[in-house]
């Protein structure tokens, strides 16, 4: 309760990142609780990353800005033992991503497309092993993270970006990552590189077309492979009890 209500506080003063917290805004008597109370709500914002605290001269508590990184990070822990399936994931990739394809069509800078292109660099050769082919992989989803730093809609960006680490974060995703696919490769750069002609033109009906297309390709491959992991799974089970 403390915690919320220096938080509700910083928010009605419109306190920002680097500003200090008033003193008397942390004095026991004012929030009527015990000092050691007091500590544990700043142990609370703290960790949430609303406040930092500074010793020495010129120290104290300062409100501190939240990095969208570490956001996700927190998130993706509370879907670390109760993960979404892949479907669910999909749902909401094959609504947001044309969404934030179409956001940046003809307002991508010089430097923003040559990063875009930069991730597709990083997967046009055939890969020589299986952990090149997994880092390829792994870039793959770059260009989707790629294209929400780009994004003018903090929020559609946030969510998409999210999304994208829960992927990486499925141990099944991860297997299927792993699993040996060149026409993948080759289905993933086909959609990018027409998604890169389509932002470029300025044409945000047809990067929404193509990323829409690219994502029901993506769920369809991903459920496939994950069922396939399933059934094998299953019939090792069945193979291992019946020789036992």
């Amino acid at each position: 309760m403390v915690a919320q209500q220096i938080r509700e506080q910083i928010v009605e003063a419109g306190l920002r990142p680097g500003d200090r917290i008033p003193a008397e805004w942390l004095q026991p008597e004012t929030v009527r609780v015990s000092r050691g109370s007091l500590r544990e709500a700043l142990k609370v914002l703290e960790f949430q990353g609303l406040i930092s605290t500074r010793s020495g001269p010129g120290g104290g508590v300062f409100v501190a800005s939240v990095e969208p990184g570490e956001a996700i990070r927190m998130l993706d822990n509370l879907f670390l033992f109760d993960q979404p399936t892949i479907a669910d994931i999909y749902t909401l990739r094959k609504q947001l991503e044309p969404e934030l394809a179409a956001s940046v069509a003809g307002t991508l800078t010089d430097d923003g497309f040559q990063a875009l292109q930069g991730c597709i660099r990083l997967y046009e050769d055939e890969p020589k092993t299986a952990e090149e082919e997994y880092s390829q992989r792994l870039a793959e989803l770059d260009f989707h993270e790629e294209l929400a730093r780009h994004c003018k809609n903090p929020i559609l960006a946030f969510t998409c970006s999210f999304l994208l680490s829960l992927l990486r974060d499925m141990t099944v995703c991860r297997s299927i990552y792993k699993e040996p696919n060149p026409a993948l490769r080759e289905t993933g750069l086909h959609y990018q590189v027409q998604l890169l002609r389509a932002i470029k033109s300025g044409d945000a009906k047809l990067c929404r077309m193509i990323m829409r297309g690219h994502m029901i390709e993506a769920e369809k491959y991903m459920k496939e492979r994950a069922a396939m992991r399933t059934r094998g799974s299953m019939t090792a089970q069945v193979i291992s009890s019946t020789s036992s």
